[in-house]
């Protein structure tokens, strides 16, 4: 089992940034790829950003390229999520995610969620 623990949510005026982060725990000896999905309310989740278990590789949605930058310190045990840019449509319950494969609808395990609030 791994826990996941999300952080470094809140309120920001658009244009400005937030950094999230996300701890892992438990059984962190996996060499998982971690990575962020967001969800409002109303809508379905939607993927943001993911990043392999090295580092080497990363995603993102189109909706957040050249805005948001995630990466991750496997010493820590810690992925982040670089926001800058914000716009009032990234509002939303961030949740970070872990699993073999990660989507907006598959990981093998969730963090509970950081509320971003992005005010224009």
């Amino acid at each position: 089992q791994v826990q996941l623990v999300e952080s470094g949510g809140g309120w920001v005026q658009a244009g400005g940034s937030l950094r999230l982060s996300c701890a892992a725990s438990g059984r962190t000896s996996t060499r998982y790829a971690m990575g962020w999905i967001r969800q409002t309310p109303g809508k379905e989740r939607e993927f943001v950003a993911v990043i392999s278990w090295s580092g080497g590789w990363s995603s993102y949605a189109d909706s957040v390229k050249g805005r948001f930058t995630i990466s991750r310190d496997n010493a820590k045990n810690t992925v982040y999520l670089q926001m800058n840019s914000l716009k009032p449509e990234d509002t939303a319950v961030y949740y970070c995610a872990a699993g073999p494969l990660i989507t907006s609808a598959q990981a093998d395990y969730w963090g509970q969620g950081t509320q971003v609030t992005v005010s224009s």
